[in-house]
């Protein structure tokens, strides 16, 4: 019987590169959906099923950290897989946190994806060896352990508003109009929030969004 397994990229081409090398280096593993945002994810969770999830980290609408959540709390023992090109600490933390079984880099070997898929359908993690060294504190202490929180967690509902916006090509005072702020008040919200991410320009902030996938590309 081949391992089912649900493909989730905003990326097309990412999609159909990871269905081909499943496709062409194995026999045992079969795509048997392909969804584009978090929220599609849920749907064919649903409507068929999944031995193991592989899902990119930044997509639309709901981001692969959120996927994860709403998953589990449907089905704890279902089986994910993190897809990323990000290789940052607290980006792995918090998918194991949240309940991924394995986290992968998309510029990883081919054997790396297929280990995954399999390592993970037979209930056991598997952590691309470019995070592993992230990983030790997360299984030797449990998921209980408090783990680093992503610094967008510090913002308010309004500043992860002002920045959605602001990453959007909207000016402060074209915020102000939109939001009913003053001039003012969404510049003291900006420096607020380059201050908390310890970010120092405007396209800091965009580069910040997209891996948070706070907005898309």
């Amino acid at each position: 019987m081949k391992i089912r397994v649900l493909l989730a990229d905003d990326h097309h081409v990412v999609r159909e590169g990871i269905k081909s090398i499943l496709h062409n280096q194995c026999d045992n593993i079969e795509v048997i959906a392909e969804a584009v945002n978090g929220r599609e994810v849920i749907e064919y969770a649903a409507r068929y099923r999944v031995d193991v999830f592989v899902i990119d980290i930044s997509m639309p609408e709901l981001n692969g950290i959120e996927t994860i959540e709403k998953l589990l709390k449907e089905d704890r023992r279902r089986k994910i897989i993190v897809l990323s090109m990000y290789n940052d600490k607290i980006l792995v933390e918090r998918a194991l946190k949240y309940g991924a079984r394995g986290y992968i880099l998309k510029d990883d070997s081919v054997n790396e994806i297929v280990n995954a898929v399999n390592e993970v359908y037979r209930g056991k993690c598997y952590i691309s060896p470019g995070v592993a060294g992230y990983t030790t504190g997360v299984f030797l202490l449990g998921k209980d352990r408090k783990i680093s929180r992503s610094p967008e967690s510090e913002l308010t509902s309004r500043q992860k508003e002002i920045l959605k916006l602001i990453c959007e090509g909207y000016t402060e005072r074209d915020i102000a109009n939109k939001l009913n702020l003053s001039h003012h008040t969404v510049h003291v919200h900006k420096n607020n929030i380059m201050k908390a991410l310890d970010l120092h320009n405007k396209a800091d902030l965009i580069k910040y969004s997209i891996k948070w996938g706070i907005i898309q590309v």
